[in-house]
């Protein structure tokens, strides 16, 4: 399963982070990030809670860029 979802981030190499970030959480299979439109798109693992998964996901780039939102 993929979705996108609007972000909140200050620059370009705080989105490389969060995406970072994103990518080594257990239940994400890829992540990506676009500062431009400030969207992120997650595709998911099978069978997983997305929304358990994208609030592991908000606390990973909280831990590298504190001031960022993800607006599930």
């Amino acid at each position: 399963m993929r979705k996108s979802y609007r972000i909140e981030v200050d620059c370009a190499n705080c989105a490389n982070k969060m995406e970072l970030a994103a990518q080594k959480t257990e239940g994400v299979k890829e992540a990506n990030v676009n500062f431009m439109l400030l969207k992120m798109n997650i595709e998911f693992c099978d069978g997983v809670d997305t929304k358990a998964v994208m609030k592991d996901v908000l606390k990973n780039c909280k831990k590298v860029e504190s001031d960022c939102e993800i607006y599930i």
